[in-house]
């Protein structure tokens, strides 16, 4: 379903959040390859390294023509820098520009920025109106429910973001204490909703499933739901929860065969813009994530967290393939006793093994949240 932001018309509601050292140029082009998603975010860029040149900030925010619509997503705290790198965003062509008020890392915390962007509304709220009157393209603000539990600043900082001119806020259902822990709170997520007069409010955390998905538009009356773990779990799921919005009829899962060749696009778009040795080094992490859902894979997994070259992982692959074969069926699928489980168990190293209930933080820079 098409949603407004701005001056910004968007296909779909459904939206890839900013999951930093995952959600780069590679996995936003196989995203939007499997189809359903309305806006890309890339991974949180710092305002001031930007503005400093700095190789790894301009990589961050590499692009091409088929990842498109594109949101950059600034932190920083100094209402100038802020200013100035969302120029630089814009004379890019991004379609708009997120400021990240809801990271709970302690070193984007520490400097004023993410969280602590909650805890002062007005000096926030200034930073936003200089960024708003100074690009054409929409601004917009990604924020958690509050600092804690005690301080759930979420709603008035809405109204004020919302008088300072952004055009959606992003909203993840969890305080800054929380990090990723405990539940989504569907109701904070609400009164954010109820707060604002006629932006859209954009939920977020916790969804994995279509089924996810539309108990938050049901429960929160969000205009969107933005997508982060649960998309690198699953890129399939924007294409699935369209399906299921429209039809009321929850898709079939993605086949082996499907699994197998999203996985190989992704190497391939890896190492097209990371080169090989980078790219293969990079995927070692990227791969399991996929396996996850292929029933047995400790074979897969113990030698592709290894790979180094595009030639090493063809190998792999192939033996892999070979020894899952006593697996099959004679339709060849999987017997039942070594089905993955439900995607909504959300998570299993083995099919056998213990369920837990979120899907766990990928390694690497988002760890700590």
């Amino acid at each position: 379903m098409p949603v407004q932001i701005g001056s910004l018309t968007l296909s779909s509601n459904l939206f890839l959040s900013p999951l930093a050292g995952y959600t780069n140029l590679p996995f936003r082009l196989v995203v939007r390859e499997v189809g359903g998603v309305g806006l890309c975010t890339t991974d949180l860029v710092n305002a001031r390294s930007l503005l400093e040149k700095r190789d790894k900030a301009y990589k961050l925010i590499e692009t091409r023509p088929a990842d498109s619509p594109l949101a950059v997503q600034l932190f920083g705290s100094v209402a100038e820098e802020m200013r100035d790198a969302a120029l630089v965003v814009e004379s890019r062509g991004a379609v708009s520009v997120d400021i990240n008020m809801g990271c709970p890392v302690r070193k984007v915390v520490k400097v004023g920025g993410g969280s602590a962007m909650m805890t002062e509304l007005d000096k926030t709220a200034a930073l936003v109106r200089g960024m708003v009157n100074a690009v054409k393209i929409p601004v917009t603000a990604k924020m958690r429910l509050g600092w804690d539990d005690d301080n759930l600043t979420a709603p008035d900082l809405a109204r004020a973001l919302e008088d300072a001119g952004v055009a959606a806020i992003f909203v993840h259902g969890r305080t800054r204490e929380q990090g990723f822990g405990g539940t989504v709170n569907l109701a904070g997520i609400r009164k954010v909703v109820e707060a604002v007069r006629s932006i859209p409010v954009i939920g977020n955390g916790d969804v994995v499933t279509p089924q996810a998905a539309k108990k938050m538009f049901d429960e929160t009356g969000c205009a969107g739901v933005s997508v982060g773990r649960g998309a690198f779990y699953d890129p399939w799921i924007f294409k699935r929860t369209r399906e299921y919005m429209l039809t009321n009829v929850l898709p079939p899962e993605p086949s082996f065969d499907e699994r197998v060749r999203v996985l190989v696009r992704h190497l391939d778009l890896m190492i097209e813009v990371f080169g090989e040795e980078l790219g293969c080094r990079m995927f070692r992490k990227v791969a399991p994530w996929y396996s996850k859902r292929f029933g047995p894979c400790h074979e897969f997994n113990k030698h592709v967290v290894r790979m180094s070259t595009r030639a090493e992982f063809e190998v792999i692959l192939k033996n892999y393939l070979q020894w899952r074969e006593p697996f099959l069926d004679g339709n060849g699928e999987l017997q039942v006793r070594f089905q993955p489980a439900p995607l909504v168990a959300s998570f299993m190293r083995e099919p056998d093994s213990v369920t837990r209930q979120h899907i766990p933080v990928p390694k690497g820079p988002v760890e700590v949240w």
